[in-house]
């Protein structure tokens, strides 16, 4: 029933309708310098956030919103912004123009495309995107140089942006639920990269990783490929023959391998159903 009011109520942009959904007043600046907003059923940003110009966690997460301010330029020892599970079909520029911004939730929104002022982000280190409409992403994204963190899954994607190798901080990349027929090869090029999750797509084969150094875990279950892919000796792996890594002599008999894949062919290793959230996709 709280639901149901707060949502007929958020119809009304008064100053008494917002207190309502705010729970009062917002009168001081939180200890923590953090403000969270979020299922609040907004539909209109309250301005009164942007005195606080010390704040530096801002969750607006699950309302209603579709647009922001131009005042929101003033938090500008902005650091973390949650937008996610809202109604923006274009990312507001005022965005653009929060230099400390490092992390930025976009996700479960209706985007398909990223602003060329992004760039201008120069410390953002994480960008979650998932659950748009994106084809492409972006090629805005080669430009944030600082970026470590990418979670782009549950989108439309075909293939990445040649460019994504000038990425070098780059260490997690998400792109599981999209529509990759092959591996981004592009990947092979970023040295820096940890994790990979292509998990959820149709990629066939995969190319021999073993010279990426700091890879830790690949992630490829639930893809049609006939064999896991080729890694160092400490790389993690999640997907069917998980276990089973092929000797220099048996990638020259494929019976050998055929055997071991045909008596493996229903394996899922427990790694599926235990693997930790790794530290960088959890919320800071």
């Amino acid at each position: 029933m709280g639901n149901a009011i707060m949502s007929v109520v958020s119809f009304f942009p008064s100053k008494s309708c917002q207190r309502y959904l705010l729970g009062g007043d917002i009168e001081d600046l939180p200890p923590d310098k953090m403000m969270d907003l979020s299922g609040k059923h907004l539909r209109k940003f309250p301005l009164q956030v942007c005195a606080f110009t010390e704040l530096i966690k801002l969750y607006l997460s699950n309302n209603n919103l579709r647009n922001l301010p131009p005042e929101l330029h003033l938090l500008s020892c902005l650091q973390i912004l949650a937008l996610d599970f809202n109604h923006f079909k274009e990312v507001p520029l005022v965005i653009c123009r929060l230099p400390q911004l490092s992390c930025l939730y976009l996700g479960n929104n209706y985007l398909c495309d990223l602003p060329a002022e992004l760039s201008s982000l120069a410390e953002l280190k994480t960008l979650w995107i998932e659950g748009n409409c994106f084809e492409q992403v972006p090629r805005v994204v080669s430009e944030l140089k600082q970026l470590r963190i990418l979670h782009a899954e549950c989108n439309q994607l075909s293939e990445l942006p040649s460019e994504l190798w000038r990425l070098r901080e780059l260490q997690n990349i998400w792109i599981s639920s999209n529509s990759f027929c092959e591996f981004p090869h592009v990947l092979l090029e970023i040295d820096s990269l940890e994790i990979i999750d292509v998990d959820r797509n149709s990629i066939r084969f995969f190319p021999s990783m073993v010279h990426m150094k700091n890879l830790k875990l690949v992630i490829y279950d639930r893809n049609p490929c006939k064999s896991g892919p080729m890694v160092g000796e400490d790389v993690r792996r999640v997907g069917r023959w998980a276990d089973f890594r092929p000797e220099a002599t048996d990638e020259l008999v494929p019976g050998k391998l055929s055997e071991q894949v045909d008596g493996d062919e229903h394996i899922e290793t427990t790694e599926n159903n235990e693997l930790n959230e790794d530290p960088g996709s959890v919320r800071e």
